[in-house]
Formats: structure tokens, sequence, C-alpha cells
């Protein structure tokens, strides 16, 4: 089983790479800028929350020009009490098709929880009204289950230097998946403030804080099971680009 899934991922990685090579060429033919690379840590923190501190991540990174990128984004939480909770890969080919939005195509893998899943990525990123960046993003199970995202931040800029961002996430499924402990309709709930002070333009660290909560029916499932529901934490971290 996990010989077959590796073939896969394989597989697709190298249909992605491919369909990534071919748009790239067909841009340099049409007199586009050369291919560039870019990769950003958007968060590196430490969280200290009610009994369970944890280490949490998010960084991206494309390989592409102007109109066509491949992307590679990463997202987890590792627990100092329970270890590994939460990690996720992600690898997508984008074509902009609307000025500050582009569309995404890909793969996305859960290592954990477990039992890891893989699911087919369908997803929407961009610039909206008043420069709040969003990422709206669908995703279908190697199961055949439905589930969303919407992710929105906003920089909001007290000098050049110092800069507060809040942000918020939501997550939904539109089936139960009791394996996992999500219940159908939305499952969960991250919101947070975080002011960073600019050291250089490429590097800031950051002080806040996060708030996460369950819903709904993951709310119920959670509680049946013993699990915390919701949990306020305090955040020291940094973001960085190159």
């Amino acid at each position: 089983m996990v010989t077959r899934d590796l073939r896969r991922w394989h597989l697709a990685i190298a249909l992605l790479v491919l369909i990534a090579i071919d748009a790239a060429a067909t841009d340099m033919g049409m007199g586009a800028p050369p291919v560039i690379t870019y990769f950003s840590v958007d968060r590196l923190e430490g969280q200290l929350r009610d009994g369970d501190n944890a280490l949490a991540w998010e960084a991206e990174g494309w390989v592409g020009g102007d109109l066509n990128k491949l992307w590679f984004k990463t997202k987890g939480e590792d627990s100092t009490d329970d270890g590994l909770e939460q990690a996720e890969l992600q690898l997508l080919f984008s074509r902009a098709i609307l000025p500050y939005w582009d569309l995404q195509l890909g793969l996305r893998h859960d290592l954990r929880p477990n039992p890891s899943k893989s699911y087919a990525v369908v997803a929407m990123e961009g610039l909206a009204p008043y420069r709040i960046d969003v990422e709206a993003s669908t995703f279908i199970s190697e199961d055949g289950d439905p589930s969303a995202r919407l992710e929105l931040e906003y920089d909001l800029r007290f000098t050049q230097r110092w800069i507060l961002q809040p942000r918020a996430e939501l997550d939904v499924a539109f089936t139960q998946v009791s394996e996992l402990k999500v219940g159908r309709g939305p499952t969960k709930l991250e919101t947070g403030l975080r002011l960073r002070y600019q050291v250089l333009p490429e590097f800031a660290p950051y002080l806040g804080l996060s708030y996460e909560s369950a819903l709904g029916d993951t709310r119920g499932l959670l509680s049946d099971a013993g699990e915390d529901r919701s949990s306020w934490g305090l955040v020291l971290g940094l973001t960085a680009w190159f």
C-alpha cells in the first residue's frame, strides 16, 4: 500500500513538473521575463498555550514567471507533549487568470494526523480589495471526501517597520470523516494578531496572540474523545523571504 501511494505521488509530481516546464518554455517563447525562484517562511513560531506548548510553521516557495508557477507549500504543528500533530505538503501548478489572482491546481498530502491522506487541490489565491490577501482552496481526498479552506491576512502598517497582521483561517468539511474526528460543516477556526518589527525588508520577528477552536459537529467528536476543543496562545516567531 505504501509503495503504491509513493508511486502515485512520484507520477503526479513528475506530471506537474512537466506541465510547469512546458508552461515556462511557452512564456519564454513569448518574450516573458526569465524564470525566477521565491521562498518565504510566513510563520515560524513557538506557541505558549494552556498546558501544551507547540512549534508551528507555514512556508511556501515557487519557481516560474509572471503567468505560470510551480508552487510548494507546507504547514504544520509539533506539540511538546504529543509530538507531530499536523503536517501538510502541497505541490501546485499556478496560472495567472486575472490581475492579482492565480488559479492553482495540484496535490496535497497530510503526513499527520493519522491516517495520512492525499488530496486533489483546486485553489484561488490573490489580493482582494483593501489589500486583503486571500487563499481559497477546495480539496477532494483519496476517499472522495470534499472539504474547503479560506485564509485571510491583512498588513496594517503603523510605520515602515512596525506592522500589525490580523489573520483568520476557516476549515469546512462537506462529509463526516470519523477516523480524523472531523464532522460535517465548519470544522475549525484559527485567528490571530501578530505585531512584527521589520529589521530588514526580508526579515521580521514578531509577537502576538492566537486562538483556535473546533466548530460544529467536529467540536462534539473531539469532546467525546476527551480532546481539547479550543485554546488561546501567546506566539513568538519570525517571518522571512528569499
